[in-house]
C-alpha cells in the first residue's frame, strides 16, 4: 500500500505551509474581494443561515464565510461569495483538478479512472456514430481523455475550462480543450449530441444563464449530463454546521438536492430523463479534514484524509454504497434532455 504521505504536487508544499501557519494561529492572508448573493431559482434572499466555515483545504484567505438557504426552494448557496477578480486566488496552482493524473494521486489515480470510465460509458449509451460531445469545466481533461481511449474513435471530443493552467496540461495530452467559458466563446447551436457537466455546476455564478446556454448548444433530443453535490445526504446532515465537505470553501457557490435539481430543469426548459444519485467519498473524506484543520490536529493525521489517501476514499466508497442503496448518495446524478418540442409552460 502506497504511503498515506503521497508525492505532493510542487505547488502543494505551499498550502502545507500555510495550513501549518494557520494551525499555529498565524495570519497567512488578507481577505478576498466578496459580494452579494441571491437564490438563483426564486430570485430571493429569503434565506436563513445555515452555516459558516473557512478554506480548510487549500487556505486561500483568512475569511470566515456563511452558507445561506432559501426558505422557498431550499437551495443552499455561499452569501457574500468571491467576486469573479477572485478566481485565480480561490484556485490556486496546486488545485486538484488541475492535473490529476497518476504521477500525482497514484492508486487513487487508477481506481478512479476505471470507475469514472464505466460512469462515461453509460451516458454515451444510444449515441449516432460521430456524435458531439462537450465537457463544461472539463479541467485538465481528465474525462476526455477516458472517451478517446474507451469510446467510439468517431465521436468529435471538445472540452472547455476557464482556467489557462488547467487547459494547458489537457492540451499537452492532446485534447481538444479551449480556454473560456460559454459565454465568451463563439458555439455552435443546436450542435452536441452530449454535454457533461461533472462537479461544475456548483462552481458557477449563474446556474440558471449556463444551463439555458447550454439548452442552445445541444441539438433537440441532445442529452445534458450533471453530476454535483447532494444536501439532501447523510453527510451533509451531519457536517452541514461548518465542515462538510461539499461546501468547499469558497469554491462552491449554489448547492442542490434532487427536488432544486427538478426546478433548474424546469426554468430552463430541460426535461428530466433520469435523476439519481451516485456513490462518492470525497465529501466524507473532506468533512473529516475540515474537523480536524479546525481542533489543529496534526498534519500526518489530516494527510491521511485527502484525495491522496487510498484508505480514507476506499472506506467512505463503501459506507457511501449503503446511503445510495437508500437514495441518498453524496452526489446528484441527472440526466437531463432538450426536447424535440418546446415544453409547454404550465
Amino acid at each position: 500500500m502506497k504511503n498515506v504521505e503521497a508525492k505532493l504536487h510542487p505547488m502543494s508544499k505551499v498550502a502545507r505551509v500555510n495550513l501549518d501557519t494557520r494551525i499555529s494561529g498565524e495570519i497567512a492572508n488578507d481577505r478576498l474581494k466578496l459580494v452579494e448573493a441571491r437564490c438563483c431559482l426564486c430570485e430571493t434572499e429569503e434565506a436563513k443561515s445555515i452555516a459558516t466555515g473557512e478554506d480548510f483545504e487549500y487556505l486561500t484567505s483568512d475569511d470566515s464565510f456563511e452558507v445561506s438557504q432559501c426558505q422557498l426552494c431550499s437551495l443552499v448557496y455561499l452569501n457574500p461569495r468571491p467576486d469573479i477578480s477572485e478566481f485565480e486566488r480561490i484556485y490556486p496552482p496546486e488545485y486538484h483538478a488541475f492535473e490529476f493524473s497518476e504521477q500525482e494521486f497514484g492508486l487513487v489515480y487508477r481506481i478512479r479512472r476505471k470507475l469514472e470510465a464505466k460512469r462515461l460509458l453509460r451516458w454515451c449509451t444510444g449515441l449516432k456514430q460521430k456524435a458531439r460531445i462537450l465537457d463544461v469545466g472539463c479541467g485538465d481533461g481528465f474525462h476526455l481523455g477516458l472517451l478517446e481511449e474507451f469510446g467510439e474513435e468517431s465521436w468529435e471530443l471538445e472540452g472547455i475550462d476557464l482556467d489557462q493552467r488547467a487547459v494547458d496540461i489537457g492540451r499537452k495530452q492532446g485534447l481538444n480543450i479551449r480556454h473560456g467559458s460559454l459565454e465568451t466563446l463563439q458555439m455552435p447551436e443546436s450542435h452536441y449530441d452530449l454535454i457533461i457537466l461533472v462537479q461544475t455546476l456548483e462552481h458557477v455564478a449563474e446556474p440558471v444563464e449556463l444551463l439555458q446556454k447550454i439548452r442552445s448548444l445541444l441539438r433537440p433530443g441532445g442529452r445534458l449530463v450533471v453530476v454535483t453535490d447532494n444536501t439532501r445526504s447523510l453527510d451533509f446532515r451531519l457536517f452541514k454546521g461548518r465542515y462538510w465537505g461539499g461546501y468547499h470553501f469558497p469554491r462552491h457557490w449554489y448547492l442542490f438536492n434532487p427536488s432544486t435539481i427538478r426546478n433548474l430543469a424546469e426554468i430552463t426548459d430541460f426535461t428530466v430523463d433520469r435523476l439519481t444519485t451516485q456513490v462518492s467519498p470525497v465529501n466524507w473524506t473532506y468533512s473529516i479534514h475540515n474537523w480536524l484543520v479546525d481542533r489543529k490536529a496534526p498534519s500526518w493525521l489530516r494527510s491521511f484524509f485527502s484525495l491522496r489517501s487510498p484508505i480514507a476514499l476506499s472506506f467512505f466508497t463503501v459506507f457511501d454504497l449503503l446511503n445510495q442503496l437508500l437514495g441518498r448518495g453524496a452526489l446528484i446524478n441527472a440526466t437531463l434532455c432538450r426536447p424535440v418540442e418546446p415544453v409547454p409552460k404550465p
